[in-house]
Protein backbone atom coordinates (compact mmCIF):
# COMPACT_ATOMS: atom_id res chain seq x y z
CA UNK A 1 0.00 0.00 0.00
CA UNK A 2 1.23 3.55 -1.18
CA UNK A 3 0.90 6.27 1.20
CA UNK A 4 -0.45 9.20 0.28
CA UNK A 5 1.37 12.41 0.18
CA UNK A 6 0.84 15.37 2.94
CA UNK A 7 -0.83 18.28 2.17
CA UNK A 8 1.39 21.28 1.79
CA UNK A 9 0.36 24.66 1.48
CA UNK A 10 2.57 27.71 1.23
CA UNK A 11 1.59 31.11 2.17
CA UNK A 12 2.97 34.58 2.83
CA UNK A 13 2.00 34.79 6.55
CA UNK A 14 0.08 31.86 8.97
CA UNK A 15 -1.45 33.27 11.66
CA UNK A 16 -2.49 30.93 15.09
CA UNK A 17 -5.67 31.90 16.71
CA UNK A 18 -8.49 34.28 15.40
CA UNK A 19 -9.08 36.21 18.44
CA UNK A 20 -9.57 40.17 17.73
CA UNK A 21 -5.25 40.28 17.30
CA UNK A 22 -4.95 37.82 15.17
CA UNK A 23 -7.70 38.77 12.97
CA UNK A 24 -6.72 42.23 12.61
CA UNK A 25 -3.05 41.35 11.57
CA UNK A 26 -4.93 38.64 9.17
CA UNK A 27 -6.51 41.65 7.66
CA UNK A 28 -3.87 44.04 7.95
CA UNK A 29 -1.53 41.67 6.27
CA UNK A 30 -4.16 40.46 3.24
CA UNK A 31 -4.63 44.40 2.58
CA UNK A 32 -1.21 44.92 1.82
CA UNK A 33 -0.79 42.13 -0.45
CA UNK A 34 0.48 38.72 1.78
CA UNK A 35 -1.31 35.83 1.16
CA UNK A 36 -2.55 34.45 4.44
CA UNK A 37 -3.96 31.83 6.09
CA UNK A 38 -5.87 32.20 9.65
CA UNK A 39 -6.08 29.06 11.87
CA UNK A 40 -8.76 29.00 14.97
CA UNK A 41 -9.07 25.64 17.25
CA UNK A 42 -12.63 26.92 18.00
CA UNK A 43 -15.63 26.45 15.18
CA UNK A 44 -15.91 30.34 14.79
CA UNK A 45 -13.58 33.30 15.06
CA UNK A 46 -13.93 35.90 17.73
CA UNK A 47 -15.52 33.42 20.30
CA UNK A 48 -13.96 35.30 23.77
CA UNK A 49 -14.49 38.63 21.50
CA UNK A 50 -18.35 37.72 21.79
CA UNK A 51 -18.21 38.34 25.42
CA UNK A 52 -16.41 41.47 26.12
CA UNK A 53 -18.03 44.70 27.55
CA UNK A 54 -21.27 42.01 28.82
CA UNK A 55 -21.42 41.12 25.01
CA UNK A 56 -21.24 44.79 23.94
CA UNK A 57 -18.16 45.50 22.82
CA UNK A 58 -15.96 47.78 24.72
CA UNK A 59 -13.61 49.00 21.67
CA UNK A 60 -11.03 51.41 22.94
CA UNK A 61 -10.85 54.52 25.00
CA UNK A 62 -11.78 58.54 24.10
CA UNK A 63 -8.66 59.37 25.81
CA UNK A 64 -6.51 60.97 22.58
CA UNK A 65 -3.53 61.41 24.38
CA UNK A 66 -0.79 58.64 23.18
CA UNK A 67 1.05 59.16 26.45
CA UNK A 68 -2.03 59.58 29.03
CA UNK A 69 -3.48 56.25 27.94
CA UNK A 70 -1.00 54.39 28.14
CA UNK A 71 -0.49 55.93 32.16
CA UNK A 72 -3.43 53.76 33.08
CA UNK A 73 -1.48 50.80 32.55
CA UNK A 74 1.06 52.04 35.15
CA UNK A 75 4.69 52.24 35.19
CA UNK A 76 4.96 49.18 32.24
CA UNK A 77 2.45 51.40 30.45
CA UNK A 78 5.17 52.79 28.19
CA UNK A 79 5.51 49.29 26.15
CA UNK A 80 2.86 50.07 24.32
CA UNK A 81 3.43 53.63 23.02
CA UNK A 82 5.25 52.50 20.28
CA UNK A 83 1.84 49.91 18.99
CA UNK A 84 -0.41 52.84 20.04
CA UNK A 85 1.78 55.61 17.75
CA UNK A 86 1.37 53.82 14.54
CA UNK A 87 -2.56 52.37 15.21
CA UNK A 88 -3.91 54.40 18.01
CA UNK A 89 -7.34 55.00 19.54
CA UNK A 90 -8.27 57.53 16.82
CA UNK A 91 -7.44 54.84 13.98
CA UNK A 92 -9.13 51.98 15.76
CA UNK A 93 -12.65 54.14 15.82
CA UNK A 94 -11.92 55.20 11.92
CA UNK A 95 -11.31 51.98 11.07
CA UNK A 96 -14.78 50.48 12.22
CA UNK A 97 -16.17 53.57 11.36
CA UNK A 98 -14.91 52.77 7.98
CA UNK A 99 -16.67 49.99 8.06
CA UNK A 100 -19.97 51.18 8.67
CA UNK A 101 -19.50 49.78 12.43
CA UNK A 102 -21.11 52.83 14.51
CA UNK A 103 -19.53 53.84 17.66
CA UNK A 104 -20.66 55.52 20.93
CA UNK A 105 -18.57 56.89 23.88
CA UNK A 106 -19.49 55.76 27.48
CA UNK A 107 -18.35 57.13 31.48
CA UNK A 108 -15.38 56.84 31.24
CA UNK A 109 -14.46 57.35 27.98
CA UNK A 110 -15.34 54.09 26.64
CA UNK A 111 -16.49 53.57 23.20
CA UNK A 112 -18.91 50.73 22.54
CA UNK A 113 -20.42 49.76 19.19
CA UNK A 114 -23.17 51.79 18.61
CA UNK A 115 -25.60 48.61 18.63
CA UNK A 116 -24.27 47.45 21.51
CA UNK A 117 -23.90 44.13 19.94
CA UNK A 118 -20.30 42.85 19.75
CA UNK A 119 -21.26 40.41 17.04
CA UNK A 120 -21.79 43.05 14.96
CA UNK A 121 -17.85 43.43 15.30
CA UNK A 122 -17.02 40.12 14.91
CA UNK A 123 -19.50 39.63 11.97
CA UNK A 124 -17.16 43.15 10.28
CA UNK A 125 -14.06 40.66 10.48
CA UNK A 126 -15.49 37.83 9.18
CA UNK A 127 -16.85 40.13 6.27
CA UNK A 128 -13.05 41.48 5.65
CA UNK A 129 -11.50 37.65 5.65
CA UNK A 130 -13.94 36.60 3.44
CA UNK A 131 -13.38 40.02 1.30
CA UNK A 132 -9.70 39.54 1.20
CA UNK A 133 -9.66 35.93 0.77
CA UNK A 134 -7.60 34.63 3.43
CA UNK A 135 -8.00 31.42 3.83
CA UNK A 136 -10.12 30.72 7.18
CA UNK A 137 -9.33 27.01 8.93
CA UNK A 138 -11.32 26.09 11.73
CA UNK A 139 -11.82 23.57 14.47
CA UNK A 140 -8.37 22.63 13.90
CA UNK A 141 -5.60 22.32 16.57
CA UNK A 142 -1.77 22.58 15.95
CA UNK A 143 0.63 19.19 16.56
CA UNK A 144 3.65 20.58 15.89
CA UNK A 145 5.52 23.78 15.14
CA UNK A 146 8.76 22.39 13.27
CA UNK A 147 11.90 24.90 13.97
CA UNK A 148 14.99 25.36 13.78
CA UNK A 149 17.09 28.04 16.37
CA UNK A 150 17.05 30.41 13.33
CA UNK A 151 13.26 29.95 12.47
CA UNK A 152 9.99 28.15 12.39
CA UNK A 153 9.78 25.75 9.52
CA UNK A 154 6.40 24.68 9.14
CA UNK A 155 2.81 24.05 11.20
CA UNK A 156 1.53 20.12 11.33
CA UNK A 157 -1.90 19.60 11.76
CA UNK A 158 -3.41 17.18 13.98
CA UNK A 159 -4.85 16.02 10.67
CA UNK A 160 -1.16 15.64 9.39
CA UNK A 161 -1.74 19.08 6.84
CA UNK A 162 1.61 21.14 6.60
CA UNK A 163 1.03 24.73 6.27
CA UNK A 164 4.96 26.93 5.28
CA UNK A 165 5.23 30.58 5.23
CA UNK A 166 7.61 33.17 5.25
CA UNK A 167 6.46 34.37 8.73
CA UNK A 168 4.42 33.20 11.48
CA UNK A 169 2.28 35.12 13.95
CA UNK A 170 1.23 33.53 17.28
CA UNK A 171 -1.58 34.87 18.37
CA UNK A 172 -3.35 32.47 21.25
CA UNK A 173 -3.94 35.33 23.64
CA UNK A 174 -3.24 33.96 27.22
CA UNK A 175 -5.35 31.54 29.94
CA UNK A 176 -8.55 33.91 30.87
CA UNK A 177 -11.54 32.37 30.31
CA UNK A 178 -10.34 28.64 28.87
CA UNK A 179 -13.93 27.48 28.23
CA UNK A 180 -13.19 29.60 24.97
CA UNK A 181 -10.14 27.86 24.37
CA UNK A 182 -7.47 29.92 25.76
CA UNK A 183 -4.91 26.90 27.00
CA UNK A 184 -1.98 28.42 26.93
CA UNK A 185 -0.66 26.62 23.88
CA UNK A 186 1.27 30.09 22.80
CA UNK A 187 3.19 30.35 26.20
CA UNK A 188 4.80 26.59 25.45
CA UNK A 189 5.44 27.37 22.08
CA UNK A 190 7.45 30.37 22.84
CA UNK A 191 9.37 28.47 25.21
CA UNK A 192 10.59 25.78 23.62
CA UNK A 193 11.85 28.50 20.28
CA UNK A 194 14.13 29.95 23.30
CA UNK A 195 11.68 32.80 24.75
CA UNK A 196 11.37 33.76 28.61
CA UNK A 197 8.50 33.15 29.68
CA UNK A 198 7.18 35.26 32.87
CA UNK A 199 4.56 32.97 34.89
CA UNK A 200 1.17 34.18 33.58
CA UNK A 201 -1.39 35.55 36.28
CA UNK A 202 -5.24 36.29 36.07
CA UNK A 203 -5.88 39.80 35.95
CA UNK A 204 -9.15 41.74 35.93
CA UNK A 205 -10.76 39.43 38.57
CA UNK A 206 -13.42 39.29 40.76
CA UNK A 207 -13.03 39.38 44.73
CA UNK A 208 -14.43 36.20 47.13
CA UNK A 209 -14.66 37.70 50.74
CA UNK A 210 -15.09 36.14 53.95
CA UNK A 211 -17.94 37.55 55.23
CA UNK A 212 -21.15 35.04 54.99
CA UNK A 213 -23.97 37.52 54.61
CA UNK A 214 -22.82 38.74 50.89
CA UNK A 215 -25.20 35.93 49.63
CA UNK A 216 -28.01 37.66 50.54
CA UNK A 217 -26.26 40.70 48.64
CA UNK A 218 -26.17 38.97 45.17
CA UNK A 219 -26.92 40.87 42.16
CA UNK A 220 -27.35 44.06 43.71
CA UNK A 221 -25.44 46.60 41.54
CA UNK A 222 -23.84 49.58 42.97
CA UNK A 223 -23.14 53.00 41.03
CA UNK A 224 -21.05 55.90 42.40
CA UNK A 225 -19.43 54.30 45.08
CA UNK A 226 -16.04 54.90 46.67
CA UNK A 227 -14.12 51.52 47.40
CA UNK A 228 -10.79 51.92 49.78
CA UNK A 229 -8.54 49.15 49.87
CA UNK A 230 -6.73 48.68 53.42
CA UNK A 231 -4.01 46.87 54.73
CA UNK A 232 -2.79 47.05 58.34
CA UNK A 233 -4.86 50.25 58.88
CA UNK A 234 -2.95 51.79 56.10
CA UNK A 235 -5.18 52.67 52.71
CA UNK A 236 -3.28 51.06 49.75
CA UNK A 237 -5.92 51.66 46.82
CA UNK A 238 -9.30 53.52 46.30
CA UNK A 239 -11.90 53.68 43.08
CA UNK A 240 -14.76 55.41 42.73
CA UNK A 241 -17.70 54.00 39.96
CA UNK A 242 -19.76 50.78 39.51
CA UNK A 243 -19.17 47.42 41.55
CA UNK A 244 -21.40 44.32 41.97
CA UNK A 245 -22.34 41.86 44.69
CA UNK A 246 -22.13 37.91 44.04
CA UNK A 247 -23.02 35.58 45.31
CA UNK A 248 -19.28 34.92 46.52
CA UNK A 249 -17.89 38.13 46.68
CA UNK A 250 -17.58 41.50 44.67
CA UNK A 251 -17.27 42.45 40.92
CA UNK A 252 -18.25 45.06 38.74
CA UNK A 253 -15.46 47.51 36.75
CA UNK A 254 -13.71 49.49 39.89
CA UNK A 255 -13.42 46.17 41.80
CA UNK A 256 -11.92 44.10 38.23
CA UNK A 257 -9.82 47.37 38.61
CA UNK A 258 -8.48 46.89 41.96
CA UNK A 259 -7.87 43.15 41.87
CA UNK A 260 -4.44 42.82 40.55
CA UNK A 261 -3.23 45.41 43.66
CA UNK A 262 -5.72 43.65 46.22
CA UNK A 263 -4.17 40.25 44.99
CA UNK A 264 -0.51 41.31 45.24
CA UNK A 265 -1.49 42.81 49.23
CA UNK A 266 -2.86 39.12 49.41
CA UNK A 267 0.80 37.95 49.61
CA UNK A 268 1.62 39.76 52.32
CA UNK A 269 -1.67 39.52 54.95
CA UNK A 270 -5.52 40.39 55.31
CA UNK A 271 -6.41 42.57 53.12
CA UNK A 272 -10.12 44.77 53.94
CA UNK A 273 -12.44 46.78 51.83
CA UNK A 274 -14.43 49.89 52.82
CA UNK A 275 -17.37 50.83 50.62
CA UNK A 276 -18.71 54.25 50.95
CA UNK A 277 -21.93 54.16 49.98
CA UNK A 278 -22.74 58.28 50.20
CA UNK A 279 -19.53 59.55 48.47
CA UNK A 280 -20.69 62.77 47.92
CA UNK A 281 -21.44 63.31 51.54
CA UNK A 282 -19.36 64.25 54.18
CA UNK A 283 -19.93 62.48 57.81
CA UNK A 284 -21.33 66.00 59.57
CA UNK A 285 -23.33 66.14 55.95
CA UNK A 286 -24.52 62.68 56.29
CA UNK A 287 -25.51 62.96 60.02
CA UNK A 288 -27.79 65.55 58.95
CA UNK A 289 -28.96 63.72 55.92
CA UNK A 290 -30.04 60.71 58.33
CA UNK A 291 -31.01 63.22 61.41
CA UNK A 292 -33.53 64.67 58.76
CA UNK A 293 -34.90 60.85 57.16
CA UNK A 294 -35.75 60.04 61.08
CA UNK A 295 -37.69 63.11 61.76
CA UNK A 296 -39.63 62.30 58.57
CA UNK A 297 -40.83 58.95 59.07
CA UNK A 298 -40.39 59.09 62.33
CA UNK A 299 -43.11 56.39 62.90
CA UNK A 300 -42.01 54.22 61.09
CA UNK A 301 -39.77 51.25 61.71
CA UNK A 302 -36.41 51.63 61.22
CA UNK A 303 -36.79 48.65 58.67
CA UNK A 304 -39.20 50.78 56.57
CA UNK A 305 -37.65 54.15 56.77
CA UNK A 306 -33.35 53.12 55.64
CA UNK A 307 -34.72 52.15 51.77
CA UNK A 308 -34.91 56.33 51.74
CA UNK A 309 -30.93 56.24 52.16
CA UNK A 310 -30.01 52.77 50.39
CA UNK A 311 -31.17 49.75 47.79
CA UNK A 312 -33.82 47.82 49.91
CA UNK A 313 -31.69 44.82 50.06
CA UNK A 314 -29.01 46.39 51.75
CA UNK A 315 -31.32 47.27 54.51
CA UNK A 316 -31.16 43.73 56.58
CA UNK A 317 -27.74 43.74 56.05
CA UNK A 318 -26.94 47.16 57.51
CA UNK A 319 -29.49 46.36 60.38
CA UNK A 320 -28.17 43.32 61.34
CA UNK A 321 -24.40 44.79 61.56
CA UNK A 322 -25.24 47.73 63.11
CA UNK A 323 -27.50 45.42 65.80
CA UNK A 324 -30.38 47.72 65.65
CA UNK A 325 -33.88 46.26 66.17
CA UNK A 326 -35.31 46.44 62.61
CA UNK A 327 -38.74 46.83 64.01
CA UNK A 328 -37.66 49.68 66.28
CA UNK A 329 -39.11 53.35 65.63
CA UNK A 330 -37.08 56.06 63.41
CA UNK A 331 -38.08 58.51 66.59
CA UNK A 332 -36.48 55.79 68.90
CA UNK A 333 -33.30 56.19 67.29
CA UNK A 334 -30.39 56.53 69.93
CA UNK A 335 -27.62 58.73 69.14
CA UNK A 336 -25.22 56.00 69.13
CA UNK A 337 -27.21 53.99 66.92
CA UNK A 338 -27.20 57.44 64.22
CA UNK A 339 -23.91 56.86 64.38
CA UNK A 340 -23.44 53.62 63.73
CA UNK A 341 -25.36 53.51 60.33
CA UNK A 342 -23.40 56.63 59.63
CA UNK A 343 -20.42 54.39 59.48
CA UNK A 344 -21.65 51.93 57.93
CA UNK A 345 -22.87 54.08 55.02
CA UNK A 346 -19.24 55.85 54.78
CA UNK A 347 -17.59 52.50 56.04
CA UNK A 348 -18.89 49.59 54.96
CA UNK A 349 -16.32 46.60 56.34
CA UNK A 350 -15.47 43.46 53.89
CA UNK A 351 -12.67 41.22 53.92
CA UNK A 352 -11.56 40.17 51.16
CA UNK A 353 -11.01 35.85 50.97
CA UNK A 354 -9.27 35.46 47.68
CA UNK A 355 -8.91 36.82 43.86
CA UNK A 356 -10.10 34.29 41.43
CA UNK A 357 -8.10 32.02 38.70
CA UNK A 358 -7.87 32.29 34.95
CA UNK A 359 -11.87 30.56 34.47
CA UNK A 360 -13.31 33.86 36.23
CA UNK A 361 -10.26 36.39 34.73
CA UNK A 362 -11.09 38.87 32.02
CA UNK A 363 -7.60 38.52 31.10
CA UNK A 364 -3.71 37.58 31.59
Amino acid sequence: MVKAALQKEHYDLAVIGAGPAGMMAAVRASECGARVVLLEKNHMPGIKLLMTGKERCNITNAENDVRKFADHFGKNGRFILSALSHFGMKETIDFFHMHNVKTKIERGGRIFTDSDKAKDVQELFLRLIKKNRITLVTRCKIRKLVHTKRAVEKIILDNEREIQAHAYLISTGGLSYPKTGSSGEGYGWAKHMGHRIIKPEPALTPLVVKEKWIKALEGLSLKNVRISVYQNNKKKDERFGEALFTGFGLSGPIILDMSKSVGKLLLSGEVNLFIDFKPALDFPLLDRRILRDLEEHRGKSIKNMLPALLPKKMVPVILELSGIDPEKKAHSITKEERKKLRSLLKEFPVTVSHVLGFDKAIIT
